[in-house]
């Protein structure tokens, strides 16, 4: 199986033997993946039971949580990364979920699928439909993605938040190593991936 490059950059941004927590974690592959490259101490939280079970057989610590409902189970500077990937667009409260993770982290990692790629913006202008593609493959009518943003838009919530930009990477696809330098990556990525802390 082809490894997800978007994973190896937020590995990458993960100090080694840091403690982490991976929200909205899935069936874990991220955070199998930090514990194996980078001996982190890390535990995740998801919401769907299925791939709560998922992670426990494969031995990680996971909590079954709502992460609309926030992180108040978690102390403040309780870890040194957050990890959010691929799941702030799904979330009701996104702007309330970053403000928690820099709360419990030192360090935040967001990553999001970005709406401002040409070719959603394309689908918009010729076809006048709302998108689907790779990154966004969902009918309007049954999508998770209740809260889809662009790389300009996210940049903005982090001055609104008094947050610094300590790394900014941009993706053309989850397998693909990215380009040295993107022109305009608001509307050529495909993913952003934001590495932030309290300023």
């Amino acid at each position: 199986m082809q490894r997800r490059i978007d994973y190896q950059l937020i590995e990458d941004l993960v100090p080694e033997g840091a403690t982490v927590l991976d929200l909205a974690c899935g069936d874990g592959e991220l955070l199998a993946e930090l514990i194996a490259g980078k001996h982190v101490r890390g535990s995740g939280v998801e919401i769907d039971q299925a791939a709560v079970e998922q992670c426990i057989a494969r031995g990680l610590s996971v909590f079954h949580g709502d992460l609309d409902a926030g992180l108040a189970d978690f102390a403040d500077q309780s870890h040194d990364v957050v990890v959010l990937s691929l799941s702030l667009q799904q979330l009701r409260r996104p702007r309330m979920i970053v403000r928690e993770m820099v709360r419990v982290g030192r360090l935040a990692v967001v990553s999001f699928p970005n709406f401002a790629h040409w070719i959603p913006r394309l689908q918009l202008l010729l076809g006048g439909r709302m998108p689907v593609s790779r990154d966004l493959p969902y009918q309007w009518w049954d999508t998770p993605n209740i809260h889809l943003c662009t790389i300009h838009d996210f940049r903005k919530l982090c001055r609104e938040e008094g947050l610094c930009i300590e790394h900014e990477l941009y993706l053309t696809s989850v397998h693909r190593d990215p380009p040295a330098h993107l022109v305009a990556p608001n509307l050529l990525a495909r993913i952003g991936i934001f590495a932030v802390t309290r300023c």
